[in-house]
Formats: structure tokens, C-alpha cells, sequence
């Protein structure tokens, strides 16, 4: 797998970067090699890429290439994650996947551990204070801020492909969400099912579910 896109930094430079980070936030005398994530990085770059060509925004596709711009924070942030992801696939150094999803919690206040398998298309938007936890989620996923994913009683979330969680929302426990659905902002599902092109608002004892027809508007077509 070979990145073609346009990014601001070599990938060398990226590896650099991430390990520089890692060391200044967790001084611990164990300094991470840059060659420790390097192993990752082609892999990792490559699915960013696809994720990136997907989405229907100057920032991240300019009409021809996926762009990568490591100052973009949602753009740095799922490099992160995918990287620690990475890493953790190509069976790495634990403390360096774990020194990355720390460095990502830091700068982001993003909580995705490295052995979350998000999918291969997802999008994170100002995705401060947001926790995605061991879910199975499916391609054209999209978080914004302060939403979480988890478990009740241990059971947790399948989500369908064009699933949206506006800011706030959360979904936990045993809860199916169906294809194309969005989860309206401060709204929880909890052991729930919603049905497939629907619009959940509000709560377990308020909740209303309208249709929902439209996709996502920053996926391109």
C-alpha cells in the first residue's frame, strides 16, 4: 500500500514528529525511535488516504488528490489513531501505541484506544472530548465533539454504514443503528435499536424517531 496524496510532511517527517511529541509529553527515559513507527507509517498513510479521498472537502480532497495537512487538528487526530491502529496491527511496540494514543488524548482530548477498529472510511469532526470505545462500526461513520460510544454491561454498539453522531450524543450498550441514521446532538441511545434511515432524538423516555433520507453532506457521491 503506497499514499499518493498531498501531505505537508514527508513521511519520515511524520514519524519524527510523533515520536518528538510522544518523548516531550512522557519524558520517562524510554525515548521512541522514530523507526519504531516508520514500520507503520506506509500502511497507515495509505489508509488515510482512502478515508481522505472520500470526503467532499477542499481540506481533505482537492478535486484530484487526498491533501494531509498535519497543522488540519481533526486531520492530525485521525492520523494519530490510525497510526497507533496501525502500529498495534503490524504487532509493534505496545508502549509505543499506547505513548500515541496518549499523545492523541493530549492534543485532541480524543479517547480512540490504539485496538478500536474504526472503519475504513470515518470522519472526525472537532472531535474534542470524544470517546469511541470497542464498538463495530461500519465505512462512512462520523463523530463530532463530546460524543460517546461504549458498553453496558459489557455488551457494545453496532452501528450501519452513513451513521452520524451529532455533538454530544451517545450510544451504549447492546444498541443496533441502522444505515444512513443520524443521532441528534445531546441525544442517548441506550440498549436500543434504531431502524435504518432514521433520525433519533432525545433520550431513552423521550425519545422520537423521524426519517432520515439525506447522507451525510461531506461525502463525496
Amino acid at each position: 500500500m503506497i499514499a499518493r496524496m498531498r501531505a505537508s510532511l514527508a513521511p519520515e517527517a511524520l514519524a519524527a514528529l510523533a515520536a518528538r511529541q510522544c518523548d516531550n509529553l512522557i519524558p520517562d527515559g524510554e525515548k521512541l525511535s522514530p523507526d519504531a513507527l516508520m514500520q507503520a507509517v506506509p500502511h497507515a498513510l495509505a489508509r488515510l488516504e482512502h478515508c481522505f479521498q472520500a470526503v467532499d472537502n477542499k481540506y481533505f480532497f482537492d478535486g484530484t488528490d487526498a491533501v494531509f495537512d498535519h497543522l488540519h487538528g481533526d486531520q492530525y487526530c485521525m492520523w494519530l489513531y490510525l497510526l497507533a491502529n496501525e502500529l498495534h496491527r503490524q504487532r509493534g511496540v505496545t508502549s509505543a501505541c499506547s505513548k500515541l494514543f496518549l499523545l492523541n488524548k493530549a492534543l485532541h482530548g480524543c479517547d480512540i484506544y490504539y485496538e478500536v477498529e474504526l472503519p475504513s472510511i470515518f470522519l472526525l469532526v472537532h472531535p474534542l472530548g470524544t470517546v469511541l470505545g470497542r464498538g463495530v462500526y461500519s465505512d462512512y461513520f462520523v463523530s463530532y465533539q463530546r460524543v460517546g460510544v461504549g458498553s453496558n454491561h459489557d455488551v457494545y454498539p453496532c452501528f450501519g454504514r452513513h451513521v452520524t453522531l451529532r455533538p454530544g450524543a451517545a450510544v451504549l450498550g447492546a444498541a443496533t443503528i441502522g444505515e444512513m441514521c443520524q443521532i441528534a446532538t445531546e441525544s442517548l441511545v441506550l440498549d436500543r435499536d434504531v431502524p435504518a434511515h432514521s433520525l433519533y432524538i432525545g433520550n431513552p423516555k423521550t425519545a422520537v424517531v423521524r426519517p432520515n433520507r439525506a447522507p451525510y453532506p461531506l461525502w463525496r457521491q
